[in-house]
């Protein structure tokens, strides 16, 4: 059965974002083992506590992560 997990910042994906990323993960694995794939691909969106991230020793909240996406 194939399977994707997604770590994302609680907060930074609305409900339309989340489906996409589980149709576009899904048939991804399609496009690699065909049909078959479809009815076993399980996606998993996971969303982690603000400041629950950290990248080179810092930790990172959804405000730090957003303002970042405008610079």
């Amino acid at each position: 059965m194939p399977f994707a997990n997604f770590k994302v910042p609680a907060g930074s994906l609305d409900e339309k974002q989340k489906q996409q990323l589980v149709t576009r993960a899904t048939e991804l694995y399609v496009d690699i083992y065909g049909e078959r794939a479809r009815a076993n691909t399980m996606v998993l969106v996971e969303e982690v506590t603000d400041g629950g991230w950290g990248i080179g020793g810092n930790v990172l909240t959804l405000a730090m992560l957003q303002g970042s996406a405008d610079d």
